[in-house]
């Protein structure tokens, strides 16, 4: 049988020993990964087994949903992958390590990576037309096989969040992560490159997997490569492979763990609040307003703090990859091609955002990051509201978007309940709240019946009846650890609540939770 004839394999023939239970394994790292970034990205891994023997069938191993390649543009992938290497096509490795490396060791090395080349093409092929993209991990060699751990994920989540230029790489070809999704799969890609790799291949994913908010650490510090990079090195415009022997500093290595440590930091009792510009001296886009005469290292993380303080909203912190150089403003048109200005917005405690030309690409809170979601969107709120209550009048959905949208606006946070209960509920808890006249809610009330802790409790029609609300309600199981009682409160009191609920979550660091029964059962799928 020829190699193209090849188009099923038998169900008994298994590549190594416990090849399922590494696919089960890798299925569950994915999807606690990419669920803590984006639920509707569901992500689905294939396990793929392309034969160095062109007689050897090619073998898979599902997804989840039951998802195989097609065999018959899979056939020819080895065979194309190696000639790439020998004919000089695939990028040589330049790190002093790989310099060492023994001359078969090398050329396996190179064939490898030409596989991926010869592969990734028939994946966008097969996600050309589809809502998917597929993004394969580098082969690696077990029993006369390329083995390929496939991530497929939705392609409108992916592309939903903003990211940087996608074609610059390290000088030892890694590509350089242009976004934290980006990031993250790297990251996986890193993990399943390890687990295959060992004595007993897979091992690491079944007997010692990752931690999901490790991996995310990983990704954001992966990330933070890139400002670091393009402030450093001379090559970054030219969109060249990039070294960081061009940046020696301490901060270059280091940058995700120092803005982690100052925006934990409070100086007499203060949260810090600022902003800090990353990039280098003499950017024609900044203006300095006063230098300092010593510069101050970002690893002096206490005295980064103390300047700080004197930021203003036009007035911030300006800084290279190593060191604080002045406070300034930023002036006229910048080009975003540049790439090479960023920001770190010190939000509140332990918060911080990390943006690029007014766009947001990571938002990180307690040292955990995350995308940057939407602080509110009106039509997702309008659905919601109007699937949990019914069609309303199209006034009172209006009065209420605008209650909403003034209560997202607290900077201290806040909780909106919506029940065709109010009256009741206020009644029950009122040994802890407060009881007010009832009263349609505006802006200019909303602004201040939310101006204090607790909950905010109103009907359909937008009719206050009590503010400061403790809510109660019987703990499920679920939660997020890295957000905070309000958050996790409000979905006890959804998921115990006998009547028709929406609650509304505002979070210190801005971000928007609405929160229905239908949509906390949608996210547990």
């Amino acid at each position: 049988m020829s190699y193209l004839e090849v188009a099923t394999v038998p169900v008994t023939f298994r590549i190594w020993s416990h090849e399922r239970r590494y696919r089960n394994a890798a299925q569950a790292i994915a999807q606690a990964l990419f669920d803590a970034l984006d639920d509707e990205l569901e992500p689905q891994v294939l396990l793929l087994g392309l034969p160095l023997d062109t007689s050897q069938p090619i073998v898979q191993e599902a997804g989840p949903d039951g998802t195989e390649l097609p065999t018959e543009l899979l056939a020819d992938v080895a065979e194309r992958g190696r000639s790439l290497a020998l004919m000089g096509q695939v990028p040589v490795a330049t790190t002093p390590i790989d310099n060492a490396l023994d001359p078969a060791d090398l050329r396996d090395r190179l064939e490898r990576k030409g596989v991926r080349m010869a592969l990734q093409p028939v994946l966008n092929e097969l996600a050309a037309g589809t809502d998917y993209e597929y993004f394969s991990t580098w082969p690696i060699v077990l029993n006369n096989y390329y083995v390929c751990t496939i991530l497929r994920v939705q392609r409108r989540p992916l592309q939903a969040y903003p990211a940087l230029r996608p074609d610059r790489a390290y000088t030892d070809g890694r590509p350089l992560p242009n976004s934290l999704l980006v990031a993250a799969m790297s990251r996986f890609n890193e993990e399943t490159v390890k687990a295959l790799t060992e004595p007993e291949p897979g091992a690491g994913l079944l007997y010692r997997p990752r931690d999901t908010e490790e991996l995310l650490r990983a990704a954001g510090r992966s990330l933070l490569d890139a400002p670091a990079l393009a402030v450093g090195s001379a090559d970054w415009s030219s969109g060249e492979r990039l070294d960081w022997g061009s940046s020696t500093g301490p901060g270059a290595e280091r940058l995700f763990y120092i803005i982690n440590t100052i925006s934990s930091l409070r100086y007499e009792g203060a949260e810090g609040v600022g902003c800090l510009l990353l990039a280098r001296r003499g950017h024609p886009n900044l203006e300095e307003v006063f230098a300092l005469t010593c510069p101050v290292d970002l690893t002096d993380y206490r005295a980064v703090r103390k300047l700080l303080e004197m930021t203003t909203p036009g007035i911030h912190l300006l800084a290279d990859a190593d060191k604080v150089y002045a406070l300034g403003r930023e002036v006229g048109h910048y080009d975003a091609a540049r790439e090479d200005l960023f920001a770190f917005h010190f939000v509140t405690y332990y918060t911080w955002e990390f943006s690029h030309a007014g766009h947001t690409l990571v938002r990180c809170r307690y040292g955990l990051p995350g995308l940057a979601r939407p602080r509110l969107n009106r039509l997702a709120f309008k659905r919601e509201y109007k699937r949990t209550f019914g069609v309303p009048k199209a006034e009172e959905l209006e009065r209420m978007w605008q209650v909403v949208l003034e209560a997202s606006r607290q900077p201290k946070g806040t909780l909106l309940v919506v029940s065709t209960e109010a009256l009741a509920e206020a009644d029950r808890l009122k040994l802890q709240c407060t009881l007010i006249e009832p009263v349609v809610l505006t802006p200019i009330i909303t602004q201040l019946v939310t101006a204090i802790d607790g909950a905010v409790m109103l009907d359909p029609q937008g009719y206050c009846y009590s503010i400061g609300v403790i809510l109660d309600g019987t703990a499920s199981g679920r939660g997020n650890s890295t957000r905070g009682a309000r958050y996790n409160s409000a979905i006890r009191y959804v998921e115990s609540s006998p009547y028709p609920t929406l609650v509304v979550v505002v979070s210190e660091d801005g971000m928007v939770d609405v929160m229905t029964k239908a949509s906390l059962a949608e996210s547990r799928v």
